[in-house]
């Protein structure tokens, strides 16, 4: 692991440098993913590292283990609070649309506009710094699409792509993220509860044996494969017509 470690830190630093750019941010959320690519970060770019901790609904301080990891890790880091824009720009959005606000819809579009606020907001920092975003998707997560298209998925490099869930697990204990951050359900925190399992449907470690070409529960496969083909389009560059030939 140590090894894979090293080849991800050097493949950072050829990419940011390729790039122009000066440094690599990533938006610190308290769970084991983000956790993984501060830690990359920092030993890629250890005096041009940046982390944000980005809460909506929260504040900074309640966001204990996104804030244990950038000390941990020794990141450079701030947070943000956009709980306030957020609201704003709800409010101006249900006003405007009034009566056609589709309150079964609500809970998922402010989730995912959340996501997208974020990730607006993380460009700009990074923008400011002239440093490139870091996504935290692995490889379950990609398989299935679950991450907001323009949100979480929105990144300049994705160095923990090809990581089931189980490497991630040993490469956050080879780099010394606590058990705290290690052990604790995923979850995007969304709303209040939510857990990435419960929304997917299936867990983590039934995603990383079916991505092996392992045998799993029908039901599970069935669940594994309606979610990667629903996803596709997030995956793909947004498609447009053929030339026009007149």
């Amino acid at each position: 692991m140590e090894k894979r470690i090293d080849y991800l830190v050097n493949w950072l630093k050829e990419e940011v440098n390729q790039s122009g750019a000066k440094g690599a941010l990533v938006g610190i959320s308290g769970g084991i993913d983000s956790a993984v690519v501060a830690y990359l970060i920092k030993r890629a770019f250890p005096e041009n590292s940046f982390g944000v901790i980005l809460p909506i609904n929260q504040r900074v301080e309640d966001q204990k283990d996104a804030v244990a990891v950038a000390e941990d890790s020794g990141i450079h880091y701030v947070g943000i609070e956009l709980t306030e824009t957020f609201q704003t720009a709800v409010k101006a959005m249900q006003e405007k649309i009034n009566d056609e606000w589709n309150d079964e819809n609500d809970r998922m579009v402010k989730a995912n506009f959340q996501a997208r606020l974020r990730m607006s907001t993380m460009y700009a920092v990074a923008q400011n710094y002239d440093y490139l975003v870091i996504g935290t998707g692995n490889q379950p997560e990609t398989y299935t699409g679950y991450f907001t298209k323009y949100g979480d998925g929105g990144a300049d490099l994705q160095p923990l792509l090809n990581l089931s869930k189980q490497e991630v697990r040993e490469m956050a204990t080879e780099l010394g993220v606590t058990d705290q951050v290690i052990n604790k359900p995923p979850s995007a925190e969304l709303w209040e509860g939510q857990t990435d399992e419960d929304e997917l449907g299936v867990s983590y470690d039934t995603i990383d044996a079916y991505i092996r070409g392992e045998k799993v529960d029908p039901e599970d496969e069935k669940r594994i494969k309606q979610l990667h083909k629903g996803s596709a389009h997030k995956r793909s560059i947004a498609p447009g017509p053929d030339e026009f030939k007149g």
